[in-house]
């Protein structure tokens, strides 16, 4: 069964694009067959990563978006059922995607056909707190209940609070929270080091794993990646249902080899 991911808002410049290669790293490292595709007709940051292939589908034609090219995006998915395929798409198609998704009811055509959806929209602090909910709020309220939710918070551009509630106790959360099948944050940290070190990697299109090899990258800066994937996949692993891999123990070879002790009162092992 084919699984697709759509990183979708109406507001840009929240971390799409980071989401979709966040997503997209995550599935790789889990070894899952996997598709990328781009569908910003404006700025294509999805498509300049190397770390993955990615498709891109032209939209604009003659300087309007022809959502007849849609119709190639439907025909990957389905083409491709044993693989997973993440979808980025910009703030300038967000509404003509939306829009099309609903108006042929492809979600609910494509979960008839064996495919699983899932939507990923972006929540942000700061000055684009209340657009982000109210793009989270029409995805949640127009789309079909066939599609799950995993929502991001993204906290890089100030803590997601309205009114002395975060997210969680938000109406618009209460209002749809049976649609989240998860949540993943995307914490702010000290911006000085951890946030140099993150933009530094976005600038150059390149993954956690890329970077932490890479000589651009410091010893405390590697570090600081690491600590950042570390906890970004911990909760993937969760939301997006990959099963945590056992750790084999590993003993000593003399330990295996030792005798049990026996207690000379009660006879039994110690």
């Amino acid at each position: 069964m084919a699984r697709a991911h759509f990183t979708l808002q109406g507001k840009g410049g929240v971390g799409k694009s980071l989401v979709s290669a966040l997503i997209a790293q995550h599935r790789q490292e889990n070894n899952i067959p996997l598709i990328c595709v781009d569908t910003d007709p404006v700025n294509a940051t999805f498509s300049g990563y190397t770390a993955f292939p990615v498709k891109r589908i032209e939209l604009l034609k003659e300087n309007t978006i022809d959502e007849r090219e849609f119709d190639r995006l439907m025909e990957l998915i389905v083409d491709n059922r044993d693989t997973e395929i993440v979808i980025d798409n910009g703030a300038s198609s967000f509404i003509p995607l939306s829009s099309y998704l609903v108006e042929n009811e492809a979600i609910d055509m494509l979960h008839s056909l064996g495919h699983s959806i899932i939507i990923h929209p972006v929540v942000t602090g700061g000055q684009s707190l209340l657009d982000t909910l109210s793009g989270f709020d029409a995805l949640a309220s127009q789309f079909p209940t066939s599609a799950e939710m995993v929502v991001w918070l993204n906290h890089y551009f100030g803590p997601i609070e309205k009114e002395g509630k975060t997210f969680e106790k938000m109406k618009v959360y209460q209002d749809h929270k049976g649609r989240v099948k998860g949540i993943v944050t995307i914490n702010r940290y000290n911006q000085a080091t951890f946030g140099e070190d993150m933009q530094q990697m976005l600038e150059n299109r390149m993954t956690f794993s890329q970077a932490i090899k890479s000589e651009k990258f410091k010893l405390m800066a590697k570090q600081r990646l690491r600590k950042v994937k570390d906890e970004l996949f911990k909760q993937m692993d969760q939301v997006l249902a990959v099963s945590a891999k056992p750790v084999a123990k590993k003993y000593p070879a003399t330990e295996a080899k030792k005798p049990k002790k026996v207690s000379r009162t009660s006879g039994k092992q110690s």
